[in-house]
This record gives structure tokens, C-alpha cells and sequence, in this order.
């Protein structure tokens, strides 16, 4: 195991204790992990949000046996106090991770580069390593699993008697999601060995794993689990490191020339398809308190088949009973909670994907010339504002190079394009900010926008906000060069920072996640300076839905509001002209649609194309001001 591994501070929320867990999930789960991963890396904080909380206000033995230490909100660091727990940051530092699923994913990293035996604990990222990666704001997956599932049980574990008599929808969009067709890396290779089995008539081998799943797993014939009989092979041989009996056979002729669409899709056997990952670590505290206070009230399962046994599979996956006992998680035996037979399941597909029915239609047919007559004819057209200073511009030559975008492995040509993309929001910025001001770069990838801000406003405080952990990681790097002392960095997905701000800027916010920084500037009454970027991704989510301005709703449908996006995307310079003046018109309709919105919160705002126009495709930005 590696020694020279920096301590790390994690917060953890608390609210109350609820049996054999701790309020908020977020914490239980981030305590769960913690003991699965056997992690001591880090000093780990309980924030209560009562401050007359003493220090024995939560039972011992639900915290296993890791050493956790109590402090008030007030006694945060600033830049935990800025975001939403759970939190890690360095000991005295400026870099912060918030959010369940970054901090989940960064104890993940850290616990497997002390200890790089811990292959089993790298694979809960999945395939790719991207297992909840996905922001919720575009995931409904990641939604579901960080958000949705976890208040949803919240709220049922707290409800009346009278009020927690039905099922909560996210729970029932988990079992439906269960049982989905999974779609896995090689697919086509494993479906064609599910058919040669099928073919073959073979019964279900289920590997028993034993009560802790020491890795002597064998696999032996029952009744009790029927099919899906390869995948769970394949899910619990990859846990216990073991070869999938037959797999290395090549399959018969006739199963080779079976079509694609004609094989057997696969069942799930864990929560996001054959192998057991974070996002089974994340569900299962969750889905346990459920089980539990629904078994308490003497509540039927019968609608849940599917998370039932889910539930009981998790339990046999090496190292979760350990540390569900570390925790004091009593784990239900399922056989208590299955239904007497002969009762009918609920039909599942009454209950909706989220936002399926606004965005199923996504295939627009035509161009948008009848849309933007329409608009016309009701007197909008595409305007933008005379540029405030469109020859203003940083002295390029004589700053160092790691302000300089020119200074990592971009091109010539495109490290000018983003200096005069950064010349036009620094100058607008500029006109701004006051001393003491602190500016906030949301979706600030490698830190073009904010390391230049930090560098020509010193008085100024400047934080960085990214999803992205190794944009962030190079920012940092930069900012450590420059010795830039009123800089913070922040990985976390937008809606976990809540700190305070004067002004909000991001250059090129990709599709939603403009609304989404809009919606963060308007919240705090803070002035903004926006570049959209990629319009085409824009669609109805949970928190937005389009058009935005009142005067668009009552002129335009969604799906023509749509046609609008996909066209503005129409920009790029290889396409013919008149193309590209469609498209900077489309771009201009769905920017004048946001600053109108933001209007009808008391904002002067003015859409502007950026000097010189050949700077970027994505030339337009936004200047709001609170009024």
C-alpha cells in the first residue's frame, strides 16, 4: 500500500438517526462505501444541521469503525460552506469536491492508488470507468440513483401512516428500469451464448457464494432462481475472479449466422446490468430502510419482484454483508417479504418515463424557415446589441504563459480563436466587477475563462466550477504556477454549489447547462456573462422546460422551439454561407428566448455577437444585469 497519500477531509450532513441509519441517505451511503472500500483515508466530519447537537448524538456502532468527528456549519471551511454536502476537500486547501456522486467516485479512486490490489473496489466505475459520471441535470439515470431514490425513501420513512400507503414512483421507475433489455460492452458475444444455452436446454447454474462470499462461490442446480442462468455466471465469475463455464466454446454454426435482432436479450442481475457497481452501492441503503419500514408496517412486496431480488443478489456479492454489518445494517432475508402466490403484479407500464412523453419525438422533419416566419409574423426576429468594446483586448504577449490558453497543446490557430473568445467576456466582465466581487466560472473545463479573471482582478475572488476532475486537475496546475492566492476550485455538478456570487460567466455552456447558469445568476441576483454553446442538446428536462420566455410559449410548441435548437447548431465554417446565416438567425431565436426569461425576473439583458465573428462558430454571448 502506498504511504504518501495527502489527508483528506470529508463532510458528511446529519439530520436525525432513523433506525440502523443516518439522515440524510447521502451519508449512510458515503459511510457504506467507506467500510465496503475498508477505507481510512480520510478524516471524516459530521455537520448537524441542529446546532444544539452534542457529541453523542448518533449512535456508535452506526458508524463501524471509523473515527468521526463532529463540527458546526459555521466551522466549515469557506469553500466547503459554498456547496452542498457531502464534501471532500485537501487539509487547508482550495480544491473541493461536492456532491454524492464525485465524492462516491473520488473515495473509489483514492481507496485503489493506495492500494492498487483493490481491483475489485476500481470496478465499481464500470465500463469506461463512467458509472454515474453523468450529472443528473442530463442523466435520468444518475437522477434516479443519486436524487430521486434517496428523498423518495426520505420522504417515506418520515411520512404518516395514512400518507406512506402506496409505493413512491421512483421506487417503481427502479423496478421498472430492472427490467429493461441490458446493453453491455460484447453484448452480441454473450447473447449468442445465452441462445446456445438455450438451445441446449440447460438449467440455471447460480453460483452460491456462501454467508461472506469468500471467493469459494461453486455453481449448483435449483429451482429457486430460475433464468437468467448466463448472466448471473457472468456477473458473479467476474466477483469471484473465475472463468464463465463455457465460454471460452465457440458457438455452433447455426447460432453464429442468427441475426443480431434475433438473439435473446440480456436480464439484468445487478442495477445497471450484469456487473455489480457503484451505482449498487449507492441503491441499497436506500432500498434497504424501504424494505425494512415497509416490512414494519406489514406492507405486501408483490409490486417490487424485481428489486426483491435484486436486493437478495446484492447480499451475496463478496464484501457487502461485512460491510453492511460494519454498519449495523440488519439485512433482510427475502424470503419474509415474498408474496403469497396467486396475487396479480402491478402493470408497470403505467408508470412513466421520466419526460418520456415530452421528448419522444425527437426526429424533426423539415427546416425551420416556416418556424421563424411564424415568429416574424408576430413580430420577433433575431437582434443582437452593438458591442460594448469590440476592440478591447489583453495584453497577450506579456502575460505568462499559463494564463495564456497557447500555453497547453492547443493548435496556433486555436489558441487565438480562444484568446479573442476570452478578450470578449474578460472586457464585459471587466466592466462589472468591483473590488471584493466574487466571480464564479461555472463549467469552467480547464480554466481558460477563470485563471485569466484570478489573474487581471486579484481583488476579486474567483471560483471554478467543473464536473470534469482532470479539466480541473490541469486548471489547478496552472493556478499553482501563476501562485494565484484568490482562486478556488470546485468539482461538482451545478446544482451542488449554493455559496453566494456577483457575477457568473461561462464560456461555451453546453446546451442546458446555459439555462442551468442562468437560472444559478438569477437565484443570487448576480449579473452574468454567458457564451451558449451546442444548441442541438437542448430538450425538456426535469427542472426546464421549452420555450423559456412567456412571449416564445405563446407562440411556439416545444417541438418547433426544437427545430430552432437543431438548426442553430447549422454554424460551423465549412458549410455553405446562407447556411450559416440560418443558423446564426436559429441561435439568435433561442438566445433571445433565454434573456427575455431572465428578463421576467428583472434583468437588462443583451444578446451580442463576439468581435471578431470568426473566433468561434458559437459566437453569440449573453450580458445580464440584476436591476
Amino acid at each position: 500500500m502506498k504511504d504518501s497519500v495527502a489527508e483528506e477531509h470529508l463532510y458528511l450532513g446529519f439530520s436525525h438517526q432513523y433506525r440502523d441509519s443516518i439522515v440524510p441517505l447521502h451519508t449512510s451511503i458515503s459511510l457504506f462505501l467507506l467500510s465496503y472500500c475498508d477505507c481510512k483515508l480520510f478524516k471524516i466530519f459530521l455537520v448537524p444541521t441542529d446546532e444544539n447537537v452534542n457529541d453523542h448524538f448518533v449512535t456508535k456502532n452506526l458508524l463501524g469503525d471509523l473515527e468521526v468527528h463532529l463540527i458546526s456549519k459555521c466551522q466549515l471551511p469557506a469553500i466547503v460552506q459554498s456547496c452542498c454536502l457531502p464534501a471532500v476537500v485537501v487539509k487547508d486547501g482550495t480544491f473541493c469536491r461536492a456532491g454524492l456522486s464525485v465524492v462516491l467516485r473520488h473515495i473509489i479512486q483514492k481507496t485503489y492508488e493506495a492500494d492498487p490490489s483493490k481491483k475489485d473496489v476500481l470496478e465499481l466505475l464500470g465500463f469506461k470507468k463512467t458509472c454515474l459520471k453523468a450529472c443528473a441535470e442530463v442523466s435520468q439515470w444518475t437522477r434516479l440513483c443519486e436524487i430521486s431514490i434517496p428523498l423518495a425513501v426520505e420522504r417515506f420513512l418520515t411520512a404518516s401512516a395514512e400518507h406512506c400507503q402506496t409505493i413512491p414512483p421512483d421506487i417503481l421507475q427502479l423496478e421498472r428500469k430492472l427490467g429493461e433489455p441490458v446493453r453491455v460492452h460484447n453484448d452480441d458475444k454473450i447473447r449468442r451464448q445465452k441462445l446456445q444455452q438455450q438451445k441446449a436446454g440447460a438449467k440455471a447454474a447460480v453460483p452460491v457464494l456462501g454467508k461472506e462470499a469468500t471467493g469459494e462461490g461453486k455453481a449448483v442446480e435449483t429451482d429457486e432462481h430460475p433464468l437468467p442462468s448466463l448472466e448471473l455466471s457472468i456477473a458473479f465469475s467476474k466477483l469471484l475472479v473465475q472463468e464463465v463455464p463455457g465460454a471460452v466454446n465457440r458457438e455452433a454454426p447455426r447460432i453464429r449466422r442468427t441475426k443480431t435482432s434475433d438473439l435473446p436479450l440480456l436480464d439484468h442481475v445487478f442495477a445497471e446490468g450484469l456487473y455489480f457497481t457503484l451505482a449498487d452501492i449507492v441503491l441499497l441503503p436506500c432500498i434497504h430502510q424501504f424494505l425494512v419500514s415497509s416490512k414494519k408496517q406489514g406492507k405486501n412486496l408483490v409490486n417490487l419482484p424485481l428489486i426483491s431480488s435484486w436486493y437478495q443478489r446484492v447480499q451475496e456479492v463478496p464484501g457487502v454483508k461485512k460491510a453492511a454489518g460494519k454498519c449495523n445494517m440488519e439485512l433482510l432475508q427475502l424470503p419474509e417479504l415474498v408474496s403469497a402466490p396467486g396475487e396479480e403484479l402491478q402493470d408497470f407500464s403505467s408508470v412513466p418515463d421520466e419526460l418520456e412523453e415530452e421528448n419522444e419525438d425527437n426526429n424533426f422533419i423539415g427546416g425551420p424557415r416556416p418556424t421563424m416566419t411564424k415568429l416574424m409574423e408576430n413580430g420577433i426576429e433575431a437582434k443582437f446589441s452593438a458591442h460594448p468594446c469590440p476592440d478591447w483586448t489583453l495584453d497577450w504577449a506579456n502575460l505568462p504563459s499559463a494564463v495564456s490558453p497557447g500555453g497547453g497543446k492547443m493548435s496556433r490557430d486555436r489558441a487565438l480563436r480562444k484568446q479573442q473568445q476570452l478578450n470578449n467576456l474578460a472586457a464585459a466582465v471587466a466592466k462589472l466587477a468591483k473590488p471584493g466581487d466574487v466571480i464564479v466560472d461555472f463549467c469552467s473545463g480547464g480554466g481558460h475563462v477563470g485563471i485569466v479573471l484570478a489573474h487581471m482582478m486579484p481583488s476579486c475572488q474567483v471560483v471554478l466550477i467543473e464536473n470534469k476532475e482532470l479539466s480541473l486537475i490541469r486548471a489547478k496546475d496552472r493556478s499553482d504556477e501563476l501562485c494565484l492566492s484568490n482562486i478556488w476550485f470546485i468539482q461538482a455538478n451545478l446544482d451542488y454549489f449554493n455559496g453566494n456570487f456577483n457575477i457568473g460567466v461561462a464560456l461555451h455552456a453546453c446546451g442546458v447547462a446555459t439555462d442551468m447558469v442562468i437560472e444559478h445568476c438569477v437565484k443570487a441576483q448576480a449579473a452574468f456573462v454567458i457564451s451558449p454553446c451546442c444548441y442541438g442538446f437542448i430538450q425538456n428536462t426535469v427542472k426546464f422546460k421549452y420555450p423559456r420566455s412567456h412571449q416564445f410559449k405563446e407562440i411556439l410548441s416545444y417541438k418547433e422551439h426544437m427545430i430552432l435548437c437543431r438548426f442553430a447548431d447549422q454554424t460551423a465554417v465549412q458549410l455553405p454561407p446562407e447556411r450559416r446565416l440560418i443558423g446564426k438567425q436559429c441561435m439568435g431565436l433561442v438566445d433571445l428566448d433565454r434573456a427575455w426569461a431572465a428578463e421576467e425576473h428583472n434583468y437588462s439583458v443583451q444578446v451580442i455577437s463576439m468581435e471578431p465573428e470568426s473566433c468561434s462558430p458559437k459566437n453569440n454571448m449573453f450580458v445580464g444585469i440584476p436591476a
